[in-house]
């Protein structure tokens, strides 16, 4: 079989390995497609604390089971199936309280374990979740960006009365965008950015009000509307977002942060206890695939708003070269394999 294998940082191989086979538990993909992410061309570039090499990138897959090892029902030969790249022990304290996605002893597929850029991949069964008829391929590799959204989402609870902001409209800002809107009916959404395209996205996936925020102070745009946010999403992840995102919250506001940036974020406490802001993260996903799918089922989001452009995986260097060049018009990179 044929995989996408970064040997180190900036060197990346189609190399020509032996099919794998499934282990007790497992179950193996033969992938169909699968989406490029920010954390798949930073470990490319060498950027990624986590990665091990050489390794196999692709956390965002999906294909259909031809093989199942030991202790897997053979009934599930022949299955669609989305893949969650999250692997955890299940009985360390995080996983628990049903928070597996910062276990202790955290495995993700396509990070610490080879992934999805490839011909085939082996997974463990319970992270191989069934996709029904109804949804589309393409809406199924889709699936795991969303529940990036779901996770962050969850932890806020909107309602349709929140006035909530999104800094970035890339894919993390677009699908929690579509969640906000299509799942939790929130009646006003702002998305700022920087890169008028991306706002343009931003309205077609339902945006409210878009603000680029390249040559303004974004607290005078917003007091001059008298808008002070009740919900705030950090998807542009950049140090400086947070205290900017104190500033101009409401009293009594969320604020979730998705950025993993090393670099010292300051902050003024006075600015958070004052008006009792609460302050979340969130990272990759727990358990929440069955959720997106629900959420595609009802028709509550749509990811064909985000895919832009798809590639043969023999054109994966091109592919990941336009996700990290082409801001204006990319979005979601599909391969096909």
């Amino acid at each position: 079989m044929k995989s996408v294998v970064i040997k180190q940082p900036n060197e990346l191989v189609i190399e020509e390995r032996e099919l794998p086979k499934p282990a007790k538990g497992e179950v193996r993909v033969k992938i169909k497609l699968a989406g490029i992410c920010g954390s798949d061309s930073h470990i490319y570039r060498g950027h990624n604390p986590f990665a091990k090499y050489p390794r196999v990138i692709g956390h965002e897959f999906f294909g259909v089971i031809d093989a199942v090892g030991e202790d897997v029902d053979s009934s599930r030969i022949g299955e669609r199936v989305s893949v969650d790249p999250v692997i955890s022990c299940g009985h360390c304290y995080p996983c628990s309280v049903g928070r597996p996605n910062v276990c202790t002893s955290l495995t993700v597929l396509g990070v610490h374990r080879d992934g999805g850029f490839s011909q085939y991949a082996t997974v463990p069964s319970a992270n191989a979740y069934t996709i029904p008829d109804e949804i589309s391929d393409e809406f199924a590799v889709m699936i795991e960006p969303f529940t990036i959204a779901a996770n962050a989402t969850g932890q806020l609870h909107p309602t349709e009365h929140d006035v909530a902001l999104i800094y970035g409209a890339g894919p993390m800002g677009l699908t929690s965008l579509q969640a906000l809107k299509g799942v939790y009916k929130v009646k006003q959404v702002i998305v700022v950015d920087r890169i008028d395209e991306r706002l343009n996205m931003a309205q077609l996936s339902g945006a409210d009000r878009i603000i680029n925020n390249s040559n303004l102070a974004l607290k005078d745009e917003l007091d001059k509307c008298n808008i002070k946010p009740t919900l705030i999403i950090d998807a542009a992840c950049h140090p400086s977002i947070l205290q900017e995102a104190i500033t101009i919250a409401s009293p009594a506001a969320r604020i979730l942060i998705m950025g993993f940036s090393s670099d010292p974020c300051q902050i003024t406490q006075q600015g958070i206890t004052s008006k009792e802001l609460s302050v979340f993260s969130s990272r990759l996903n727990a358990n929440k695939f069955p959720i997106v799918i629900d959420w595609l089922k009802k028709k509550l989001i749509d990811p064909q708003k985000l895919i832009t452009h798809q590639f043969d995986y023999t054109n994966v260097a091109e592919a990941i070269e336009t996700f990290e060049k082409d801001q204006k018009s990319c979005c979601k990179v599909l391969l096909t394999f």
